[in-house]
């Protein structure tokens, strides 16, 4: 594929292929010349999705040509011109209110990944569809790519049934349907990769095959990239930085009452913090800090871009996570690490298991041991300076996405290996008439 190929559009009211955004007809591409791996990520775009964003280059690094379809977003242009990639967007739905707008999202998505996959599919031969999770709900396409021959890969990040409860409570009749949607998606998959053990033994149990574990880790040079910015500390002694998507399950809320307990009831006022991040409570989120009164402390400067990110860390004195999710291994406690920012965060088992000496964890829920734990924290700076040493040496020697690649490419060598081998599986590209708009 030709790197300024320009994408593929879904006309959202005709659900076909715009004709004045096809996709230039690619180069022929010799036989064994690598796997054709079509990825489908739904709940952000690729441009903002940190694993696919690790994952892309590792696969084009590795010889193979990649497709992704995601949601549109102008940021998605500059992958445009990386060689070997193609990149099909359909329109953004609009930010999900309530149970009911997640079936309207997920639906849109479907249909559009569908299409889309056939165009794929037809333009060069898919010999496997990596399906990043959630929503489980492509299992359908999974089915129909088997049948052409093509493995597939399931990389599960967050667990829907838990993902709900932790939203909405637990309601039986709708966490049946969702683990009858998590089984119809393993039972479709060749492999699936999980982030954690947790999710290991979670995906064996709802009918997964087999189970690769791959973190997701940063990438040690763009860490290495950023440099820190005092004027960040907007006067103050210290900063302190939270980061990430702010949905409910995220818990948010309660990191402002440790932020609460922290300013107002043990007087530090020589901290700043920064969420950094956006998402359906953000509006919500800096309402409920002003009610606090943590405006003069707490600041919002909603979705950065990784650059941007990265600076703030990379002059943070504590990270702070607050989720209550057992089955998570936070990526923003492994980019703390990365920066040598010790953590504070609730005492989870995944979140333990990341920080092993990295961090300091509290029982799950306690604001008031948060607010304490990171007053200690920042009154003692060789303890601090300690615990950073040890999660920036983890990072570097185990978790980071160097690493980490490594275990993804082989997993998805080995999930191919029975398609390569197989007689005509490996196909030229099929070229398009122009004149007519179709393959």
């Amino acid at each position: 594929m030709a790197a300024q190929d320009e994408i593929g559009l879904l006309d959202a009211a005709s659900d076909v292929v715009s004709p004045a955004a096809r996709p230039v007809p690619e180069r022929d591409h010799p036989e064994g010349s690598g796997l054709h791996v079509l990825l489908i990520v739904e709940n952000v775009a690729l441009c903002v999705d940190q694993r696919v964003r690790k994952q892309v280059p590792s696969l084009l690094a590795a010889g193979h040509h990649v497709s992704v379809i995601t949601r549109r977003d102008p940021g998605n242009a500059a992958w445009r011109a990386r060689p070997g990639l193609t990149v099909f967007e359909y329109p953004a739905p609009p930010e999900p209110r309530g149970l009911a707008g997640y079936v309207v999202e997920y639906g849109q998505a479907f249909c559009a990944a569908a299409v889309l996959a056939v165009l794929a599919h037809r333009r060069r031969p898919v010999d496997v569809l990596h399906l990043c999770q959630p929503p489980d709900v492509y299992f359908p396409i999974a089915w129909w790519m088997r049948s052409t021959g093509a493995a597939v890969v399931v990389d599960q990040r967050d667990l829907m049934p838990e993902l709900f409860a932790a939203r909405y409570g637990d309601r039986r009749r709708m966490r049946r349907v969702l683990h009858w949607l998590e089984r119809r998606t393993q039972g479709a998959a060749d492999l699936a990769i999980g982030v954690n053990h947790y999710l290991e033994t979670r995906l064996l149990a709802a009918g997964a095959r087999s189970v690769a574990v791959v973190r997701n880790g940063p990438l040690a040079d763009r860490v290495a990239a950023a440099r820190p910015d005092p004027s960040l500390r907007d006067g103050a002694d210290h900063l302190c930085c939270w980061a990430g998507k702010m949905g409910r399950q995220d818990r948010v809320d309660l990191l402002l009452e440790a932020i609460r307990y922290f300013v107002h009831v043990l007087g530090r006022h020589d901290t700043r913090f920064v969420l950094l991040g956006n998402g359906e409570c953000h509006d919500e989120l800096r309402a409920r800090a002003t009610a606090l009164d943590l405006a003069g402390w707490v600041r919002f400067p909603g979705w950065l871009s990784e650059q941007d990110l990265f600076t703030h860390l990379a002059t943070a004195d504590v990270g702070l996570d607050a989720s209550l999710q057992v089955e998570v291994s936070p990526v923003k406690v492994m980019e703390y690490m990365a920066f040598g920012v010790p953590v504070v965060a609730f005492d989870l088992p995944e979140t333990t298991a990341l920080l092993r000496g990295a961090g300091v964890g509290v029982p799950a829920g306690d604001v008031v041991g948060l607010a304490e734990a990171l007053s200690a924290l920042l009154d003692d700076p060789d303890r601090a300076r300690a615990l950073g040493d040890v999660g920036a040496q983890r990072i570097a020697d185990e978790l980071g996405w160097e690493h980490q690649a490594a275990v993804y490419l082989a997993a998805i060598d080995r999930v191919a290996a029975p398609r390569r081998a197989a007689p005509g599986r490996r196909r030229t590209s099929r070229r398009r008439d122009d004149s007519r708009g179709t393959e």
